[in-house]
């Protein structure tokens, strides 16, 4: 009985440590995110996705994203910055690090190297949801409306009920063609 204990804690034990954007469990979570109609359980499985990518299967990694979360939240941008520069350089791969600086960024008005971040991201992780939300902010943010719309539309390629896109989407297809006039 013991041997069969230690046997199934091997066998869940990886599933539960291994997580972020390479965790097998996104990809029947954004099938599942593309094809959901009903915006409540949309939410559901976005918030079940940033979980995933929220955590990273080291533990420092891990505490270094709670840190920065929890500088972010208390407005010490600064720290934040700092706290997910060293993520990154600890865990250049780890997509959800490049996702906070790149909304840290944002916030900031640094726009470009926000871009630059969300780049990153999506290499990493191309259906990432806030990044893709993220740039067509940024590029609203700087006044490129079409670049804005495109980011947009691939946003809703990806999370086709998210709240709010499909409006940024007619707004800015507004914007365009009163510019056009």
């Amino acid at each position: 009985m013991k041997a069969l204990y230690i046997l199934l804690i091997g066998l869940l034990t990886p599933v539960f440590l291994l997580a972020d954007q390479n965790d097998p469990r996104l990809e029947d979570l954004f099938a599942d995110l593309r094809s959901e109609t009903d915006v409540y359980r949309a939410n559901t499985i976005a918030g079940q996705i940033w979980q995933i990518w929220f955590i990273h299967e080291d533990p420092q990694a891990s505490g270094l994203m709670e840190r920065g979360v929890q500088q972010m939240n208390s407005n010490s941008v600064r720290a934040a910055l700092d706290t997910f520069d060293r993520l990154i350089a600890l865990k250049p791969d780890f997509a959800e690090a490049w996702n906070r600086r790149a909304t840290i960024y944002y916030q900031i008005g640094e726009y470009d190297a926000s871009l630059r971040d969300i780049a990153e991201v999506l290499k990493l992780e191309p259906f990432h949801f806030g990044a893709l939300s993220g740039r067509g902010l940024v590029y609203m943010g700087k006044e490129d409306y079409f670049m804005a719309r495109s980011a947009f539309l691939t946003l809703l390629e990806v999370y086709p009920v998210m709240p709010g896109v499909k409006d940024n989407v007619e707004m800015l297809e507004q914007v365009l063609r009163n510019s056009a006039i």
